[in-house]
């Protein structure tokens, strides 16, 4: 029972972060297994499916922690342990595996399109749009809606420590459309002047919270008081699946030195603590729909994306365990 080396060396390269990136990562998780079908030497239907669920196995291991690495496993496998238990032949089966994976692989590569597609809809001639952090998604609703004749204006939130909305304000402004910058805390100051609020998520829980970078639950909780829409763009493989409803995902803390410099810090009293969340958690209510390659949805039915997707069920296990 053999995992061909190609799939070995992919594993590598995402644990050791040479490939990085949500997308990244879910792609060449997809196409390892693809890789794995294609190459196996397995003559009947129960080896093939035990070495494609050691190859899965292999690939998990490498960054339990990056969600859309284990959506992509699951997309595959649960397709296949479906053929699987359905009686399938070998033929049937590899065919099953490999589709599956270039079906993912395709998805993912149009996501993004097709959230900008989608979510632009939403948005109407004249609004202006508040915005925090550096989202792909987020940016193609705002970029579509510009290209297809809206006039938009955007209010860009320079998201500290790390200021992403550096990046974002630049890349907006590349394609023509108007920004204005602000601080993170004048974002219920200008929220009298929005219209709507688009942001991105790093990952989604199974009842619709959010889970994105430190300051998008006080812009959405500003938009709700406003009575202003909050709309998440997001790719499927950040619904997380493991985040049972609501139990709670690992918020990362970082380096101090990212908010006060090392020189400055070192000078300050010793019974001051510097704490650098990466992430907050925006409750489901204070968001109106999340933005889908699968289409516009509210939060509420984020469980059935997982569902539908990764064959998700609430008496769970790994599609490459049992």
């Amino acid at each position: 029972m053999t995992v061909v080396k190609e799939v070995l060396e992919i594993a590598d390269e995402i644990r050791n972060m040479e490939i990085r990136g949500a997308g990244k990562i879910a792609r060449f998780a997809a196409y390892a297994l693809q890789l794995q079908a294609e190459k196996s030497k397995a003559t009947n239907v129960d080896d093939f499916w035990n070495e494609m669920k050691k190859a899965a196995k292999i690939l998990y291991e490498t960054r339990p922690t990056a969600v859309s690495l284990p959506n992509a496993l699951r997309y595959v496998m649960h397709r296949g342990k479906v053929a699987y238990a359905g009686g399938a032949d070998l033929d049937q089966l590899k065919f099953v595996v490999i589709n599956a994976a270039k079906e993912f692989i395709h998805n993912s590569e149009n996501a993004i399109i097709r959230i900008g597609e989608m979510g632009a809809k939403r948005i109407e001639d004249g609004d202006v749009i508040m915005t925090h952090c550096h989202s792909k998604a987020a940016i193609s609703v705002m970029k579509t809606a510009w290209e297809q004749g809206k006039d938009i204006k955007v209010i860009v939130t320079e998201t500290r420590p790390k200021w992403q909305g550096k990046l974002t304000a630049k890349e907006l402004a590349s394609y023509g459309i108007p920004v204005i910058y602000v601080v993170d805390s004048a974002a219920r100051h200008y929220m009298k002047m929005t219209d709507k609020v688009v942001m991105g998520a790093d990952s989604i829980t199974v009842n619709g919270a959010v889970i994105n970078k430190i300051g998008t639950a006080l812009i959405a909780l500003t938009a709700k008081e406003h009575r202003i829409w909050t709309m998440i763009a997001a790719e499927t493989y950040k619904f997380h699946p493991e985040t049972m409803l609501g139990q709670l995902v690992e918020i990362e803390m970082r380096d101090p030195t990212e908010v006060i410099p090392e020189e400055e810090l070192k000078t300050w009293p010793k019974n001051i603590e510097v704490w650098n969340p990466a992430f907050d958690v925006t409750p489901p209510e204070y968001v109106d729909v999340i933005i889908t390659e699968r289409g516009i949805i509210p939060p509420s039915a984020a469980i059935d994306i997982l569902k539908e997707e990764f064959g998700w069920a609430l008496k769970y296990t790994e599609p490459w365990e049992d």
